[in-house]
């Protein structure tokens, strides 16, 4: 079976970058197509890695502005040569599932959403520009091609794996399509993870408006609660302008300090609407209790009382109404623990082992119903 793998673009290191070197690791001779790549913003596993990239990669500043070429991403999604594969397995949240395979090639595309500024956050993608008022009067109308050529793009997918219950709700809404939800991976660890708590509160990951740390330091500049935040993003200089000595930014961090981090705090705060949340799953697998906003992915990942607690309002209020009763003690260190084994990465590969033999076996039979085509034959 031979496969290929396919990624937006290779400029940063998040949650879909970590479900790609879990593809790569599963599937250690496949190819990675994506747009662009930049070595130097990524984990270095991808610099041992056959990667083939579009025309962007040529163009100037593409690696670090990369919106500039928003309008020809459809056309470098179509220019990357997907043929002589009988499996591509896309890695998601914009159109590069729109590539085009052959008939006889099986397309699985793992979305970790629709694209946000082009669905559920759209107009507040638009207000929230920060362009003069004519760019925000023509955008829409460009928006709007960019949706249908993203309707078009789903289209392309054989298969759509979700990797929450939250995004498989959004692929039926926008996509009108079916989806089995495989969450993604997260590192367990092992031996004694616990440690001595300190007297802080920790949130961090990227620091964007729709990640609402905002609302975070509002609640802790009114308590006068020791906070840590991790992370660099766009809105870090707004973020530190607002914020009051209590609250401290950690910045760019490894993933051992990170670690350090998580495993001393008294609990992590998400408070966005997320996909899913790979670092609230991470401070549970350290066995520290999550304070999070009660919609989307943190109703799928903690158990209210019992794994974390979850404010019901996004606001500071709500959130500051939880951290002023919180008491770490009433949480159970191994139990949360245990919790966070089921999103494992050992547990993801095996999954998604799984779907792709079975899915491919079932395609192979329906593009050749009078063969018997067995896995091993390739």
């Amino acid at each position: 079976m031979k496969i290929a793998l396919v990624h937006d673009f290779l400029a940063q290191d998040g949650g879909a970058e970590r479900v790609l070197k879990a593809f790569c690791e599963i599937y250690p001779e496949a190819p990675i197509y994506v747009w662009f790549y930049d070595p130097q913003s990524v984990d270095p596993f991808f610099r041992q890695k056959d990667i083939r990239t579009s025309f962007i990669q040529r163009l100037p500043l593409s690696k670090r502005r990369y919106q500039w070429y928003l309008p020809l991403l459809p056309t470098a999604t179509d220019s990357l040569d997907l043929s002589g594969f009988d499996v591509v397995l896309s890695s998601s949240s914009s159109f590069v599932k729109g590539v085009i395979t052959q008939p006889e090639t099986l397309h699985i595309c793992y979305c970790h959403t629709p694209p946000r500024y082009l669905w559920t956050d759209t107009h507040e993608y638009v207000r929230n520009l920060k362009k003069n008022w004519i760019i925000k009067k023509i955008l829409p109308f460009y928006l709007t091609r960019l949706r249908s050529y993203d309707m078009l793009s789903a289209n392309r997918v054989d298969t759509f794996i979700g990797n929450s219950k939250n995004v498989a709700r959004r692929i039926k809404k926008y996509y009108g399509r079916d989806s089995v939800v495989i969450h993604p991976p997260t590192t367990i660890p092992t031996g004694d993870y616990r440690a001595d708590i300190g007297n802080y509160f920790l949130a961090g990951g990227r620091l964007m408006s729709y990640k609402r740390f905002d609302l975070v330091i509002q609640a802790f500049n009114k308590l006068n609660v020791p906070l840590k935040i991790f992370g660099t993003g766009p809105e870090a200089t707004t973020l530190q302008s607002i914020a009051k000595s209590n609250i401290r930014f950690e910045g760019k961090v490894s993933e051992e300090k990170k670690h350090e981090l998580i495993k001393h705090c008294r609990a992590f705060i998400n408070p966005q609407n997320e996909d899913l949340g790979i670092t609230p799953i991470e401070a549970m697998a350290f066995g520290r209790p999550v304070i999070g906003y009660g919609e989307g992915g943190n109703l799928e990942t903690v158990v209210n009382g019992v794994t974390g607690v979850l404010f019901p309002e996004q606001t500071w209020e709500s959130l500051s109404e939880i951290v002023l009763t919180f008491d770490e003690k009433k949480f159970d260190s191994e139990k949360i623990h245990e919790h966070a084994k089921q999103f494992s990465e050992e547990n993801f590969k095996r999954k998604i082992r799984d779907f792709v033999e079975n899915e491919y076996r079932n395609f192979r039979a329906k593009v050749h119903p009078t063969q018997h085509t067995w896995l091993g034959d390739k």
